[in-house]
């Protein structure tokens, strides 16, 4: 499944042994943005939008839900601001949301307070030239990081 390639690849990115699981960092983290970014971008409207990338639609979606701020301080190069559970949830679809809940084994809440704790450094991660890629494949963009 797309998510759990996405979340073992997320998981060592952060870090993580890519094995774990409940807990909010390392593979944990890794798992819950991998079902993320696999319901974002398997999903029927696809939030990546025409030739984007999972990564494109979610940030997004946070910019029109206000949170524009923490975003790009995550995309930037200063320190990483904060974002809540409630956040996120607002920010996501619903049906997105308990999809990555179902998938992980977690209430939406849960997932959401995960989501929050873990999103602000994979964004960061994954944007080492202060830019959300564009389009590609997110798979080769986390291979990437890693060399």
């Amino acid at each position: 499944m797309a998510g759990n390639d996405l979340g073992s690849l997320l998981g060592g990115l952060l870090g993580g042994s890519g094995s774990g699981s409940g807990g909010g960092t390392g593979g944990g983290a890794g798992n819950i943005l991998g079902a993320l970014l696999g319901a974002l971008g398997g999903g029927k409207n696809g939030a990546s939008g025409a030739g984007g990338n999972p990564l494109e639609g979610l940030m997004g979606m946070l910019t029109k839900s206000g949170l524009t701020d923490q975003a790009q301080s995550w995309v930037g190069t200063g320190e990483n601001q904060s974002v809540s559970g409630p956040q996120i949830a607002e920010a996501l679809p619903d049906e997105t949301l308990r999809k990555v809940a179902q998938d992980t084994g977690v209430s939406p809440q849960e997932a959401a307070d995960q989501i929050a704790r873990s999103l602000p450094q994979a964004v960061d991660e994954l944007t080492p030239g202060g830019a959300v890629p564009r389009g590609g494949s997110l798979e080769d963009l986390i291979k990437q990081q890693r060399l």
